[in-house]
């Protein structure tokens, strides 16, 4: 149970995307002490300076994957409540969620009903997402990214960015021969040859870079 006043953060580099869903809560739950984020760099620099309750946090934003801060974030608040709230398919980050503890995933074309029922349960329930949360799109087809890690998830956002091993290994901080493993683990669990069929299928299934 909720034992201490909520203190939200919300992270998403589209200012109206932040104002809606912050009039949304505030309306909603009349919870009134919600900061607002643009990226991944203001979103630690705020976390170092005030303590918060929930996160609310978009997948991509300007300077790169929330992904990589999530340990970070984890490492300053290890009980803070995480939702992430994107336009991505929620069944492509089911391992993700589940190896970061993640509490719940709101899509950002949800239904009225279905935004308040989900922060609902983020703001007040207990459970993080199952690890076997949604790895089917609607049409009940197994998407082929839900079987990549947190990691390769990482890794996959640079590659259809066109980015090369050697850069995504500086920026991660990582071996490069760890990134070669990590790319062609994703072209096998996606069963691609090539950058260029991984961006075609990486479209085919709405995943966005």
């Amino acid at each position: 149970m909720l034992t201490s006043p909520i203190k939200l953060l919300i992270v998403d580099d589209h200012s109206m995307i932040r104002k809606g869903i912050r009039l949304t809560i505030e309306t909603t739950f009349g919870i009134k002490d919600i900061a607002e984020e643009n990226s991944c760099a203001t979103l630690l620099s705020h976390l170092r300076k005030n303590p918060v309750t929930h996160l609310i946090l978009d997948l991509l934003v300007d300077d790169g994957n929330s992904l990589e801060v999530l340990p970070s974030v984890r490492s300053m608040y290890p009980n803070v409540r995480i939702l992430i709230f994107s336009m991505q398919p929620p069944e492509v980050y089911a391992i993700a969620l589940k190896q970061y503890g993640l509490h719940e995933y709101l899509h950002k074309e949800a239904t009225e009903e279905d935004t308040i029922h989900i922060l609902q349960k983020f703001f007040f329930g207990e459970t993080p997402v199952s690890s076997s949360a949604g790895t089917e799109n609607k049409e009940g087809k197994t998407n082929p990214f839900s079987t990549l890690s947190a990691r390769e998830l990482e890794v996959l956002h640079y590659l259809l960015n066109g980015i090369g091993t050697k850069q995504i290994s500086e920026t991660l901080n990582l071996q490069m021969s760890t990134i070669s493993t990590m790319k062609a683990r994703i072209f096998e669990k996606t069963a691609v040859q090539n950058i260029k069929e991984l961006i075609d299928l990486a479209l085919l299934y709405n995943i966005s870079s």
